[in-house]
């Protein structure tokens, strides 16, 4: 392994690598050949700032901190370090034999006893002088010329500040960032092209070591990068960079492939742990662009921060921070106290607190301390609390969590954040900040009220397009597409040449114009029979009720789901002959002459109030009905489609279980099923587990039930950014809790799964308009032919079938020709920049509640509707 030559004035690269990046050979192997790698590419000198192998830095601190074990903890470190110069083929004693010595030394050293900082420090340091030394020796033995030097030999301490603690003079320190004059010079002098040293340490004023402190390794590249005037510091850790929300607790969180220093500073302060904040201001002042990359996955873009970022408005990340005191300070005497805030700050002042956030009102102030930038403790809790109660009352609430979205114009923002909002709203909100910035907004709660939010928090956001993951210039994969647990939709039908050809051809006789394609709806049917756990299955025909998917669906042993007569009258008139034990009726408030009809039909009828039997118990006296409860919570992709709880109209309330069955007792009614339809869209599997749970329960106390039956809402992938329902999970969810309950037979009545991927609305391009910035395409289609967006902010697909293929993409708005502000299909929709009118424009996933939705407002057409099957396509394609 070597490098070409290179002039000493070339430019720098750094590049920190961080425990977990040092503390395997192969790693290092990576270092070396990165290393080697930029200095050939980029025609640069590099320098590798390395932090402790991993677990070190802690040990050391238990040691410094006086451990009683320490003899047992420093032979355990010795043993470490020896066994991996062994791994690394590295005689241990011959390249590490006198740091170890120095580390036993300091166990003997004078300053042990008391513990002074300065005899800290020195401890503290060992860990990155070892690993430093361990990793300059293997990569010479690689064949790398690369020179290890003593950061304390180049980066400064600054002098002791006004009211620092001494401990952060010691153990806590900036450095200097702006070289003096002949410093480059003496440093490009060294040697080695190639140069190893330390993150995390540096020159104290008194001449011995001084800390940066927790992430100092970041801050030390940060250092270097600016006084070298470096070319880009590069943070090679493990993980990809910098994401919209932390991995491990929201595994749908974005990589942010590009920020600013501003943006990036806000999501590092706030709680990232890839990057620490301090590191930022160095390279920021000095122009010199950041980037956090992946050690074991080089190839991925990593997160980049630099100035030329160009400014994004909108959320791009959410964070959590734990350990967050809140100090409370109450007292009627400080209304227009002069002073009186003064006062209360000096006090902070004396116990060397800083304060993060502040909230106030006319006799109360509440300020928030953040443990990564304060040493709180007990102790200091308690003389501060003392002092304080000086003037004025004093609590303290801990442990709080701090959740804060970061972006540019959170102000901004606001009107988009209402079901962030709402979601804040059911939990005990102490304190609430934005920053004077614009950066930031923050919600302090009880930590345990924390638990679980930031999944739902960032899918909030990303729903009412608040965090816009559209920007690919910010926003790059998401992280189970990284780790490669994410599973991807399968390629829509009509992208297939044949299927294509077919659809062009059929745009060609009349646009607007719904088109399903029949092998999908069959596709998905015969997904749902081979869930074993489910008994009965019905389609919920108010998706779309086209005759030949009714019988196609028939055909596959589907019973059919009404909510109205007209809709039991298309089936029968489908359906001729078709047994009416396998139709269900589920009206809401319909006319009791529905109800009425319907049991004449001798179809299953639900109903879902108690008033029904006694309004009109002549209707329903001796027949068999199915009850429909409200379990009080409900759950959807949208606030309108959530159909449980006190504020929906369906289903009875479960309080008054007991009442419905005493009244159809009483009518001779017997009450065979029972059903909970919660909402649409739902992706959690422990949903429908839950219903089954809730339901079965009340199912023992009547006594006669024989079904549950647990609704649908089975979502399907409406973009490329939605995986498809784990059926599986799905299906194992219900077997497992089905188990629990033999004695009911399942059911459920999908509408959306079984048809909305096989529908596409086909429309042709009106204008293409241009006004301040925005671009907008018209369609001969509007929100009376597909009202979803415009009533549930309902995401679709739209594309230019008629240049599919072109991959220059510009953003449209795309819109409809009716007189409403809300006729909008989408908003920054990816079309080919040549789009012009004639084009014909698809709008996928549009099988379930388009055409049964429109309506000819604006006195336009209904949309027109075709059916394709592989006999219709072949002849489509067969025709001039």
């Amino acid at each position: 392994m070597s490098t070409r030559p290179l002039a000493s004035d070339a430019g720098w690269l750094v590049l920190k690598f961080g425990g977990t990046s040092v503390s395997k050979r192969t790693r290092w192997d990576t270092i070396g050949r990165l290393a080697a790698a930029r200095a050939q590419e980029d025609g640069a000198r590099v320098l590798v700032v390395v932090s402790a192998l991993s677990g070190v830095t802690n040990e050391l601190t238990a040691i410094a901190d006086g451990a009683a074990d320490a003899p047992a903890r420093v032979a355990q470190l010795e043993a470490r370090h020896r066994a991996f110069a062994g791994e690394l083929g590295l005689d241990a004693e011959a390249v590490l034999g006198a740091r170890l010595a120095a580390l036993r030394g300091l166990l003997e050293d004078p300053r042990a006893a008391d513990r002074l900082l300065d005899w800290q420090a020195e401890v503290l340091a060992q860990g990155e002088l070892l690993s430093s030394t361990l990793g300059a020796a293997y990569l010479r033995a690689q064949g790398l010329d690369i020179g290890w030097m003593d950061a304390r030999d180049w980066l400064t301490a600054l002098p002791p500040q006004p009211n620092q603690s001494a401990w952060a003079q010691r153990l806590s320190v900036n450095c200097q960032w702006q070289p003096d004059p002949g410093w480059r010079a003496r440093f490009a002098a060294q040697p080695s092209h190639l140069l190893i040293t330390q993150g995390f340490i540096a020159r104290h004023q008194d001449g011995g070591t001084a800390i940066l402190g927790r992430g100092g390794s970041d801050t030390s590249a940060a250092y270097f990068g600016a006084l070298l005037g470096a070319r880009r510091v590069e943070i090679w850790t493990d993980v990809p960079g910098m994401f919209s929300a932390n991995p491990r607790e929201v595994p749908d969180a974005r990589l942010l492939t590009r920020l600013d220093y501003y943006e990036a500073q806000e999501i590092a302060t706030t709680g990232a742990k890839v990057l620490h904040p301090r590191s930022l201001r160095p390279c920021r002042n000095s122009g010199v662009p950041m980037a956090i990359l992946d050690t074991e996955r080089p190839h991925l873009p990593g997160t980049r921060i630099d100035e030329a970022a160009e400014p994004v408005p909108g959320v791009k990340a959410i964070s959590r921070r734990n350990g967050i005191v809140l100090v409370s300070m109450e007292s009627i005497g400080m209304w227009q106290q002069v002073g009186f805030l003064a006062d209360i700050f000096e006090r902070f002042k004396r116990h060397g607190l800083s304060v993060d956030m502040i909230g106030s009102a006319e006799t109360n102030v509440t300020v928030s301390l953040d443990p990564s930038e304060n040493l709180v403790t007990t102790d200091v809790l308690s003389a501060l609390s003392a002092d304080l109660a000086e003037i004025c009352r004093v609590r303290v609430i801990a442990p709080c969590a701090a959740i804060t979205l970061v972006g540019r114009g959170m102000r901004a923002l606001l009107h988009k954040l209402q079901d962030v909002w709402a979601m804040f709203g059911r939990e005990n909100v102490h304190l609430i900040s934005q920053s004077s910035n614009d950066l930031n907004l923050t919600f302090v709660v009880d930590e345990a009220a924390a638990d679980g939010m930031l999944p739902r928090l960032h899918a909030a956001l990303i729903d009412s397009g608040a965090m816009p993951v559209y920007e690919a210039e910010v926003f790059g994969p998401r992280w189970r597409e990284i780790e490669g647990s994410f599973r991807p939709r399968p390629v829509p039908w009509w992208r297939a040449p044949q299927e294509r050809a077919a659809l062009l051809q059929l745009a060609q006789d009349a646009t607007p114009r719904y088109v399903y394609y029949l092998p999908t709806v069959l596709a998905r049917a015969r997904q749902l029979k081979a869930i074993a756990a489910v008994d009965r299955r019905y389609y919920a025909i108010k998706a779309n009720s086209h005759p030949d998917i009714l019988r196609a669906l028939a055909g596959e042993g589907f019973g059919l789901e009404c909510v109205s007569l007209g809709e039991l009258e298309r089936v029968f008139a489908a359906l001729p002959g078709f047994d009416p034990q396998r139709v269900l009726f589920t009206p809401s408030f319909a006319p009791i002459d529905e109800y009425a009809a319907a049991l004449a039909r001798g179809v299953t009828v639900t109903v879902d109030n108690v008033e029904l039997l006694r309004r009109w118990p002549e209707v329903f006296r001796g027949h068999a009905l199915w009850l429909r409860i409200d379990l009080g919570h409900g759950d959807g992709h949208h606030a309108k489609v959530n159909t449980g709880g006190k504020e929906a109209k369906f289903g009875l309330s479960a309080q008054r279980v007991d009442e419905f069955v005493d009244a159809a007792r009483a009518l001779d009614v017997r009450i065979t099923g029972l059903h909970a339809h919660l909402g649409s869209g739902i992706e959690s599997v422990g949903h429908w587990q839950q219903v089954v749970d809730e339901l079965a329960g009340f199912a023992r106390r009547i006594g006669s039930v024989e079904v549950l039956d647990i609704g649908g809402g089975l979502p399907i992938p409406y973009s490329d950014d939605d995986e498809p329902l784990d059926l599986d999970a799905w299906g194992a969810g219900l077997a497992a809790v089905k188990a629990v309950h033999p004695a009911f037979k399942l059911a459920i009545e999908p509408g959306r799964f079984l048809v909305a991927e096989a529908g596409v609305l086909l429309a042709r391009a009106t204008q293409v308009v241009e006004k301040d910035g925005v671009r907008r395409v018209g369609l001969d289609a509007g929100m009376n032919a597909l009202i979803r967006p415009a009533l549930y902010d309902a995401w679709h697909d739209i594309h230019n079938l008629s240049r599919l293929d072109d991959a220059d993409r510009h953003d449209f708005d795309v819109v409809g020709p009716i007189c409403e502000s809300s006729d909008v299909f989408g908003h920054r929709v990816k079309l080919p920049a040549a789009t012009a009118p004639g084009d014909v424009m698809l709008v996928a996933d549009a099988g379930a509640y388009g055409f049964a939705m429109a309506s000819a407002y604006n006195l336009r057409a209904l949309p027109g509707e075709a059916i394709l099957d592989h006999d219709a396509i072949a002849s489509a394609c067969q025709s001039p």
